[in-house]
C-alpha cells in the first residue's frame, strides 16, 4: 500500500527567487535611503583656504593701473615752417627758459622782413620830408601873418589920425572914407589870416597824426614779421627737460608741425585708466593709495577725462603729501581708489569660491571643523582684499574660501 507523501512548502526554486527578491528589495532600499540625504565629499584640508568671518573696518574700493607722468608737459610746434639748420642740444638734456633747441631756415619769410624794413625805412623817409614841408609852409603863413598884423596897425593909425582931422574938418570926406575902409579892409584880412592859420594848424596836426599811425602800424607789422623770424630759432618756454625730439639736420618742418615737448620736472602726475562702469562714481577729490618701496602713499583725484575709449576712461591723480624718493617718468604703480567712506562692516577675504557661487552661498563648516556645508549669504560691496556680508554669516564663523571647481552640487564637504 502507497503511502502519499506530503508536498514541501519550500523547494529549492522558491526559495531562491525568494532571496533574489529580497537582495533586489535590499538595493533599492539602499539606493533610497543613500540619495535621500546630502551628498558628501570627502577633502584634504591642506588643498583647500579656511578664512574667519571678522568684523573691521571696510572701505569700497577698486584697483587701476597708473603711468606716472610729469606735472606739466608743454608741447612744442613749429611756429614757422622751414628747414632745419641746427640742433643746438640732445633728446634728453635739461633746458633753462629761453635755451635754443634748434634752429630753422626760411628764405621767403627773412625775404619778406627785408622788405617790411625797406617799406618802414621808405615810410619814415616821407613823413620827414611831409614834416618839412608843413615846418615850411607854417612858417610862411606865419609871416604873412605878421604882414597882415603890421598892416593893420599901420591902417588902424592912420583910421584914428584921419578921424581926428576929419572931426577938426582938417581933410576932406574922401581922404576919411579911404581911410575908414583900408581900415576895415584890413581886418577882414587879419581875420581871415587868423583863420587860414588856424586851419593849416589842423590840417599839420591831422597829417601827422595819420602819418604816425600809419608809422606805427608799419613798425608794429616790422616787429611781428622780425618775431616770426626769431621764432625760426626754437626755444624752451620754461625750465624742463627736453623728451620726443623730433628733427634731423636737413630736415623740412611744417608750420605747426610737432617737434619735441619740454616735461616741467618740479612734480609728477599719474594717469589712471579705469573702467567705464565706474564713470559715476569717480570725481575730483576721490583719493587712491598705492605702496612703493613697502611704504603707502596717498593720491588725489584732479581731473576726470569723461572721453571713454574702448571702455575706459582716463583721470589724472596727483601726490596728496610725500612723493615717493626715486619715482620716475613712466613707472607703473598699482592703485587702490576709494569709492566710499570707511565703515564697520562684516567682512571674508577674497577668494575663488565668488567665481562659483556668485556670492550667494558659501560653505561654512561647523563647531568642530569636520564638516563644512552649504549655507546662503548675501554679499555687499567689495574692496581689494574683503567682500561686505549683508547676511548669512556671524562673526568668528569659518568658511572655505578657496575655488569650488571640484564639488559640482556636492551639499556637504568631510574635512580630512
Amino acid at each position: 500500500m502507497d503511502i502519499p507523501l506530503k508536498k514541501k512548502r519550500f523547494n529549492r526554486s522558491r526559495i531562491r527567487w525568494i532571496i533574489g527578491g529580497a537582495l533586489v528589495l535590499l538595493l533599492i532600499l539602499f539606493v533610497v535611503f543613500s540619495t535621500s540625504g546630502n551628498s558628501k565629499l570627502n577633502v584634504e584640508k591642506e588643498r583647500i583656504t579656511i578664512s574667519d568671518v571678522r568684523e573691521g573696518v571696510f572701505q569700497e574700493n577698486i584697483p587701476v593701473n597708473g603711468v606716472v607722468l610729469p606735472i606739466t608737459t608743454i608741447y612744442l610746434d613749429a611756429l614757422e615752417g622751414g628747414r632745419v639748420e641746427e640742433i643746438f642740444v640732445e633728446d634728453g638734456a635739461i633746458m633753462k627758459k629761453d635755451e635754443p633747441i634748434l634752429r630753422l631756415s626760411n628764405t621767403d619769410l627773412e625775404l619778406s622782413l627785408v622788405n617790411q624794413e625797406t617799406s618802414v625805412y621808405n615810410l619814415l623817409t616821407q613823413m620827414q620830408i611831409s614834416q618839412n614841408a608843413a615846418r615850411q609852409n607854417t612858417i610862411n603863413k606865419l609871416n604873412q601873418m605878421t604882414e597882415v598884423k603890421s598892416a593893420l596897425i599901420e591902417a588902424e593909425r592912420i583910421y584914428n589920425l584921419n578921424n581926428k582931422l576929419y572931426e577938426q574938418k582938417a581933410i576932406g570926406r574922401q581922404e576919411f572914407i579911404e581911410a575908414e575902409n583900408n581900415y576895415n579892409y584890413q581886418k577882414q584880412r587879419m581875420e581871415l589870416t587868423k583863420e587860414i592859420l588856424k586851419q593849416d594848424s589842423i590840417s599839420t596836426k591831422q597829417e601827422e597824426n595819420q602819418a604816425s599811425s600809419s608809422y606805427a602800424r608799419t613798425k608794429s607789422a616790422l616787429a611781428l614779421m622780425r618775431k616770426k623770424v626769431g621764432d625760426l630759432v626754437v626755444r624752451a618756454p620754461v625750465d624742463g627737460q627736453l623728451t620726443s625730439l623730433d628733427a634731423e639736420i636737413g630736415q623740412s618742418k611744417n608750420k605747426g608741425e610737432r617737434l619735441g615737448q619740454i616735461d616741467v620736472l618740479s612734480g609728477f602726475k599719474v594717469r589712471v585708466d579705469v573702467d567705464e562702469h565706474y564713470i559715476s562714481r569717480i570725481y575730483s577729490g576721490q583719493e587712491g593709495t598705492f605702496t612703493f618701496n613697502n611704504k603707502e602713499y596717498k593720491l588725489v583725484i584732479k581731473k576726470v577725462y569723461t572721453q571713454v575709449t574702448n571702455g575706459r576712461f582716463q583721470v589724472d591723480m596727483e601726490f596728496d603729501g610725500e612723493v615717493p624718493e626715486g619715482i620716475r617718468r613712466g613707472q607703473t604703480l598699482q592703485i587702490r581708489v576709494a569709492l566710499s567712506q570707511e565703515k564697520q562692516a562684516l567682512l571674508i577675504p577674497k577668494g575663488g569660491f565668488f567665481q562659483q557661487t556668485g556670492g550667494n552661498w558659501i560653505f561654512k563648516l561647523d563647531k568642530d571643523g569636520s564638516t563644512a556645508y552649504r549655507v546662503d549669504i548675501q554679499l555687499g560691496s567689495q574692496n581689494t582684499e574683503y567682500y561686505e556680508v549683508l547676511q548669512g554669516l556671524k562673526p568668528g564663523d569659518k568658511v572655505i574660501t578657496s575655488g569650488y571647481d571640484n564639488y559640482g552640487d556636492i551639499q556637504e564637504l568631510v574635512l580630512k
